[in-house]
């Protein structure tokens, strides 16, 4: 069912099956549960608190727990602008982003909010019904994606489309709720179809969260497939795992397939409101576009994203960014990609993932370093620009000549530009966002600093 805000699911979950299970959580002693009509009656109670506070923009440092869940729900319905903010991030981060958007309260650890205190602002006139998240970019200070429960609610809707969930299926949201891709395929996916949602306990469960929450589905960034596939962490009764967010190696899914589970890839943006495509059957990296969404491709393969339903608003207090990528309602999303004889979207690349070599040449780094993984068998590894030629970054133990001439056949087959030009070792993990993409500038500066 198409739902029209966060208000409208709850409300017609509660009237229609108001004692199906909602929300499942640790409730200390076991596996505790809200059912919809006990979740709705939450929200309207903590809405109505905060209509009575007069704040205007809340910062939600999100924990993914079941009290922030009920926050965010709340806080929508009250007519507060959201910001969807990582508790993670150094203070001094924190403390600018909470000036940028404007936020003059906010939700979560005590402690953090006495420290970020000092920067909450007077708050906003006209921010009702928009939810900010911050694009996880690894290139420049990301940016604030105004979204709204409205185009949250449609996104979930195109997903549950075409990858539906049962009210018998239990979601475990494993990943984090100020992202977009958590908070919609981790919560309003499940939510919206009726199913339960299991609220996962963070990366210290990650170990043990499927046999306690005991999932059907869960969705999860490359990374996290990994840790759980690596430790044969699936539960008997999970079958169906959907997978985003970042760039995923084709012997990772197979490895789930193999462990009896039906893996599926979503493709999408912050600034879609999360998927935009979704594998359903056979090839998981053939995908299939959402109901409401058009995807064509420029000339150079760049993937341009008509979604009328699901668009962000712009990036807040900043109109030049807009325009340079929202043009008559089409994103250019800075990614590269093919249709196949079925029609179905296949990723191949990333713009802004690109070395330009000082031949002119091209290179897209996670084609290469997809390459470059097969042939060492090693994921943990990045390609960065280093005196204009490309510079092999290695994370782990491992002899500078054996890998060398591993290599030796691949490179070459690559024109000579294309060539590594140095391996470097390194004992640090990859730097990398929340939701495991590798933030090359970061990598980039650190390994400057090394030589």
């Amino acid at each position: 069912m198409r739902f029209e805000s966060f208000s409208h699911m709850l409300r017609h979950w509660a009237e229609t099956s108001p004692d199906r299970p909602a929300l499942l959580f640790d409730d200390g002693g076991g596996v505790g549960q809200l059912s919809f009509a006990q979740l709705k009656d939450a929200v309207d109670k903590r809405a109505d608190e905060l209509r009575a506070g007069g704040k205007t923009c809340l910062g939600v440092l999100a924990d993914g727990s079941l009290g922030c869940v009920i926050e965010i729900f709340a806080a929508a319905q009250a007519g507060l602008q959201i910001v969807m903010l990582d508790a993670a991030l150094p203070d001094k981060v924190l403390t600018g982003l909470l000036g940028y958007a404007d936020v003059d309260s906010l939700w979560g650890d005590e402690e953090l909010r006495e420290e970020l205190a000092p920067a909450l602002t007077p708050g906003v006139k006209d921010g009702a019904g928009k939810l900010l998240f911050f694009t996880s970019g690894t290139t420049e200070r990301s940016k604030a994606v105004v979204l709204t429960d409205h185009s949250l609610c449609q996104s979930a809707y195109n997903g549950g489309e075409k990858l539906p969930l049962s009210p018998e299926d239990r979601l475990l949201c494993m990943l984090p709720l100020g992202h977009v891709f958590g908070f919609v395929c981790g919560l309003l996916w499940g939510l919206s179809c009726g199913a339960a949602v299991a609220l996962g306990r963070g990366p210290r469960h990650y170990a043990d969260d499927c046999v306690f929450f005991k999932p059907t589905a869960l969705s999860a960034v490359p990374l996290l497939l990994g840790f759980l596939i690596q430790r044969r962490l699936f539960n008997p009764e999970l079958r169906l795992v959907l997978v985003g967010a970042g760039d995923c190696s084709r012997p990772l899914l197979e490895a789930a397939a193999r462990m009896g589970v039906r893996v599926s890839f979503g493709y999408g943006l912050t600034e879609t409101s999360s998927g935009v495509a979704i594998s359903v059957s056979g090839d998981p990296f053939a995908m299939e576009i959402c109901p409401d969404d058009t995807i064509t491709l420029a000339e150079d393969g760049e993937i341009l994203i008509q979604a009328p339903t699901c668009m962000m608003q712009g990036y807040y207090k900043r109109p030049a960014d807009t325009a340079a990528v929202l043009t008559d309602g089409v994103l250019h999303s800075g990614d590269l990609g093919r249709f196949d004889e079925d029609g179905k979207l296949h990723i191949t690349g990333r713009k802004k993932d690109m070395l330009v070599l000082p031949d002119g040449t091209k290179l897209f780094l996670p084609e290469y370093e997809a390459e470059l993984m097969r042939a060492l068998g090693h994921p943990e590894l990045a390609v960065i620009l280093m005196n204009s030629r490309p510079v092999l970054v290695y994370s782990g133990e491992a002899d500078e000549k054996e890998l060398a001439e591993k290599l030796r056949p691949l490179m070459a087959e690559r024109p000579r530009g294309q060539q590594l030009a140095r391996i470097l070792i390194t004992d640090d993990p990859l730097p990398r966002t929340a939701t495991g993409k590798i933030k090359r500038w970061e990598l980039q500066q650190k390994m400057e600093r090394t030589l």
